[in-house]
């Protein structure tokens, strides 16, 4: 009995147009990464190698000896730049002269702001000890029984507290960041009984929202099952948020 055309092409696997988009998709989802991970990591070497030739003088460039010209050489010498001046920063003498340099700065009008602006992201965002926007949570966002993801930030300063109408609850600031772009969002003060604290990474966060809810965290059970075991373990008491002191502004 002969076969019909249609069970022939069933029995002998996917046609060679098939294999050939299967293995040009399998190349973009490989090279797509690799590409864009190189481009942005070369548009960083190059960004610190032309901002660090505009300082160093030419005699010191390995460029002017040699033909060719050394990538990555702007980055060395802006890590080492970078290492010493902390270095110096974590000495009894670095940290005058820099407590000199700041209150210069404060004196200035219009420059003590954007330097206190500046300083105050640096240290939250770098600080070792810190855990603002390190912990993710998920709020009720925009409606009643919708969800969203936030990143935890700090209890509200005692400024912003005495502001807010009073309430037995204790606040939290969060930052909710808007889908494809995590850059801008929505930060808000809610009460911390209606954020649920998940057991997720800033990063792992970051790809879910960044992918549209594509990329899945890693090794992790899903969001429903995180939320119903976030829900079902205590709340530890929230430590004050620190204040520094800005002293008067003139």
């Amino acid at each position: 009995m002969t076969k019909a055309p249609e069970d022939v092409r069933l029995a002998s696997g996917p046609t060679i147009g098939a294999r050939v988009r299967t293995w040009f998709l399998t190349g973009i989802v490989v090279a797509g990464p690799l590409a864009v991970t190189g481009s942005l990591v070369l548009w960083f070497v190059n960004t610190v190698d032309n901002a660090v030739r505009t300082i160093v003088p030419s005699r010191f460039l390995p460029d002017t000896y040699l033909p060719v010209q050394i990538p990555g050489f702007g980055v060395v010498i802006a890590f080492v730049g970078l290492t010493l001046l902390g270095f110096c920063a974590a000495n009894l003498a670095g940290r005058t002269a820099f407590t000199i340099g700041e209150s210069l700065l404060a004196r200035m009008p219009i420059v003590r702001s954007i330097h206190r602006g500046a300083k105050q992201i640096f240290e939250t965002l770098f600080s070792e000890n810190g855990s603002s926007l390190r912990r993710v949570g998920l709020v009720e966002f925009p409606m009643k029984g919708q969800w969203a993801l936030v990143f935890i930030s700090s209890p509200p300063t005692s400024l912003v507290e005495t502001r807010l109408p009073p309430s037995h609850d204790a606040r939290i600031s969060v930052f909710l960041p808007c889908v494809p772009n995590p850059t801008t969002g929505f930060y808000f003060y809610l009460p911390a009984r209606d954020v649920i604290e998940l057991p997720m990474t800033p990063e792992d966060a970051a790809k879910l929202i960044m992918s549209c809810g594509v990329i899945q965290p890693e090794g992790q059970a899903a969001l429903a099952g995180m939320a119903a075991a976030a829900r079902a373990t205590p709340k530890e008491p929230l430590a004050p948020a620190p204040v520094s002191t800005l002293g008067p502004s003139s």
